[in-house]
């Protein structure tokens, strides 16, 4: 299913009304940026469609359980995309997935004019998920690497 632009979901609100609100939630619920803890049901989600242990998505991301869980529930906030995009990578997400995850956490998606996310785009599209693959083709570009050890 793809995800609905703004511009359509704002179409879809120019003609209804107050009281179809829950229903126009019930019908989105998937495109809508929600409160609280929605980035951490859409990655857990995620991984358990994938049957990816969190364990192992910590462990390739680079992180302990510990920190890892603390960044997935949103306990601690990271400002450190790499982070998010490892644990996209550990979770062979797809372009939209891993577009979707940043913008849910509040970060900028993965952007084609940019030199560095292009790297990125293009092991995502190509399903590279070695991590260390993902990092030879960034440096090899003169890009810093994914799997920096400053997780902060």
């Amino acid at each position: 299913m793809q995800e609905k632009k703004t511009a359509d979901l704002d179409a879809l609100l120019e003609t209804m009304r107050p009281d179809q609100a829950a229903e126009f939630f019930e019908e989105n619920r998937e495109d809508m940026a929600d409160e609280g803890k929605a980035f951490y049901y859409y990655m857990k989600n995620a991984f358990d469609a994938k049957s990816l242990k969190l364990k192992d998505i910590y462990s390739f991301a680079g992180v302990s359980e510990s920190w890892g869980e603390k960044i997935l529930r949103m306990e601690k906030h990271t400002k450190n995309r790499d982070l998010i995009i490892r644990f996209c990578i550990a979770g062979h997400f797809s372009l939209r997935e891993t577009n979707r995850a940043l913008k849910l956490y509040g970060m900028t998606p993965l952007y084609s004019r940019n030199k560095r996310d292009v790297c990125i785009i293009l092991a995502i599209n190509n399903r590279i998920f070695d991590l260390s693959q993902v990092d030879d083709l960034l440096t090899g570009q003169g890009f810093v690497q994914l799997s920096i050890d400053d997780i902060s």
